[in-house]
């Protein structure tokens, strides 16, 4: 089958990549600088047709079987100045509703559309800051309120454009990623080495993650289940809180673990503005449909998920 990614250089799209090449499929790698090497092409996510329009003879989505959307401006990047959330929300609201138009030019279309979304979506479901066990959230719950649930909930709608045009879309809201390679896990990786790693606030706050091993797994099983359509929540069946993920990061580099060292929720906000919400806000999250679907986590513990993701 014939694939074409956007975000493919981060973490997610690289293994992604690698998993799809490994099997024989082949991958169109959308990338928006011009193309470096093969199997490179080049998308411009601020153009109508995403910059891949025009010629259906000659446009680099000819015959692409499946797209998978992971590109997006980091959440965690920045400090969410007015002008950096304008970018975040540019770079997913506008570039989906872009790709999605461009694939159902195509003919024949894509039979499948996977974009890339988050369980940033449901909003702190503790219903405030340190209330620990909160409820857990399946796919049908509402929207919650801020910037990311609000972001959340108008990127999925601007894939609606292929789904009306009969493309099978699968919205992938993903947890916590964790990976030695990339992402939140590397950041927090150092520190734990030194077994400085702090608690954020009074660490009572849900973390709902997922391997990356998982999180490749589940998508490359959304792109071959012909049955599966709509939000998913791509995180493991047992959050933790930022407590047990300190505590478990610290025993598996073998470095004590200090409960006392924390950094106080005040100053957190002080130091990160909004973006601070990203390390306080308390969200369990249930992968029901993947689970009804039939899809079995490799890694369904934290434990087992470091020793793999740390070690691999």
């Amino acid at each position: 089958m014939k694939v074409a990614i956007t975000g493919s250089s981060g973490l997610i799209g690289r293994a992604l990549t690698a998993s799809l090449q490994a099997d024989g499929h082949e991958v169109v790698r959308l990338v928006r600088r011009a193309p470096l090497a093969a199997g490179e092409a080049r998308w411009d996510p601020r153009a109508a047709d995403a910059g891949v329009g025009g010629d259906m003879a000659t446009t680099p989505l000819r015959g692409v079987g499946a797209c998978v959307h992971l590109a997006g401006a980091g959440v965690g990047d920045h400090r969410w100045t007015s002008s950096y959330k304008a970018e975040i929300r540019a770079s997913r609201v506008l570039a989906t509703r872009a790709l999605a138009a461009a694939l159902t030019r195509l003919d024949p279309p894509p039979r499948v559309l996977v974009a890339a979304s988050a369980i940033g979506r449901y909003g702190d479901t503790g219903g405030r800051y340190g209330d620990t066990g909160g409820r857990d959230v399946t796919e049908d719950a509402p929207p919650g309120d801020g910037f990311l649930p609000r972001l959340v909930r108008d990127w999925e709608a601007a894939a609606g454009p292929a789904a009306e045009a009969g493309i099978r879309t699968a919205h992938v809201r993903s947890g916590l990623v964790l990976n030695r390679s990339g992402g939140v896990l590397a950041r927090l990786a150092l520190p734990a080495r030194l077994g400085l790693l702090p608690r954020f606030g009074d660490g009572s706050q849900a973390v709902s993650w997922i391997s990356l091993t998982d999180e490749v797994r589940a998508i490359r099983f959304l792109l071959d289940d012909d049955g599966q359509d709509g939000p998913f929540n791509l995180t493991a069946p047992n959050p933790v809180t930022n407590d047990e993920l300190t505590a478990a990061l610290h025993n598996a580099f073998g470095r004590p673990d200090f409960r006392w060292l924390r950094v106080p929720a005040p100053l957190l906000r002080l130091a990160l503005g909004e973006m601070s919400s990203e390390l306080l806000t308390s969200v369990r999250v249930a992968p029901r449909r993947l689970a009804a679907a039939g899809f079995e986590f490799r890694y369904p513990t934290l434990s087992e998920a470091l020793a793999a993701e740390l070690r691999g």
